[in-house]
C-alpha cells in the first residue's frame, strides 16, 4: 500500500487530522519564503503531540548544514528532505535525506542519476521558476516511472483527490505527497480533502 505524507502543516489541528485519516508522515516546511512556513519551536510543540509511528520530515530549501542539523535535534524530526539545489556531497545528515526533483523533462533523469545511493528516496515534484514545491501542478508521470530505476520515488506535484487514484495507479510510487491540493488556503488544510485524498490513495 502506499504511503501518504501531508506536507505543510503549520499547526496541531491539522496534523492531528491527517493522522486520524490515516498519513502516515507530517512535513514542516522551514522555509521562511513559503507561505507554509512554520518555526522550529511550533513545530516541536506539534511533533510531541503525535502519535507513535507516524514520520515527521523537515523541508528546507538551500539551507546550510549546521542549521539543519541544529533543526532537526531541537524538533525530533526523523527525515530530511531537500528542497533546493543540494548537490549529492550535501546530502550526508544525521537522519535520512529524502531530495526533492522538481521535474521539467526527461532531462531531469541525468540529475536524479547523480543522487543515486545518496538519499533515501526521491520526491518528484514539478518544476516552476522560483518556486520550490506546492505548486499545484502535475508534470509527465512516465518521468516518475523511468525515474524508479535509481530509488524509492515519492511522487508530487499537483496532486489532489481528483487524480490520486489515477497517479498511484499509474506510477506505483513508494509515496505521494500533497500539500497545495487538500489546503482550504495557504497554511491551513481542508480536512475532508484531506481524508477523501489518503482513502483514494489508499484504495480504501
Amino acid at each position: 500500500m502506499v504511503r501518504v505524507k501531508i506536507c505543510g502543516i503549520t499547526n496541531l489541528d491539522d496534523a492531528l487530522a491527517a493522522v486520524d485519516h490515516g498519513a502516515d508522515a507530517l512535513g514542516f516546511v522551514f522555509f521562511k519564503k513559503s507561505p507554509r512556513h512554520i518555526s522550529p519551536a511550533k513545530a516541536k510543540a506539534i511533533i510531541k503531540k503525535l502519535p507513535p509511528f507516524i514520520s515527521s520530515l523537515g523541508v528546507f530549501v538551500n539551507e546550510n548544514k549546521k542549521n539543519i542539523e541544529k533543526v532537526i535535534s531541537h524538533t525530533g524530526i526523523n527525515t530530511i528532505q531537500l528542497h533546493g539545489d543540494e548537490p549529492p556531497k550535501a546530502c550526508n545528515f544525521s537522519r535520512p535525506a529524502i531530495k526533492a526533483i522538481r521535474v521539467k523533462s526527461i532531462d531531469n533523469l541525468k540529475i536524479i542519476s547523480k543522487y543515486k545511493n545518496k538519499v533515501s528516496a526521491f520526491l518528484l515534484d514539478t518544476y516552476t521558476p522560483e518556486i520550490f514545491g506546492g505548486t499545484g501542478q502535475i508534470f509527465n508521470w512516465d518521468i516518475a516511472i523511468e525515474a524508479k530505476q535509481f530509488g524509492k520515488i515519492i511522487l508530487a506535484g499537483g496532486l489532489t483527490p481528483e487524480n490520486i487514484e489515477q497517479a498511484v495507479r499509474q506510477v506505483h510510487p513508494y509515496a505521494v505527497d500533497v500539500s497545495s491540493g487538500v489546503e482550504a488556503e495557504k497554511g491551513k488544510k481542508d480536512h475532508r480533502k484531506m481524508k477523501l485524498f489518503i482513502e483514494r490513495a489508499k484504495g480504501i
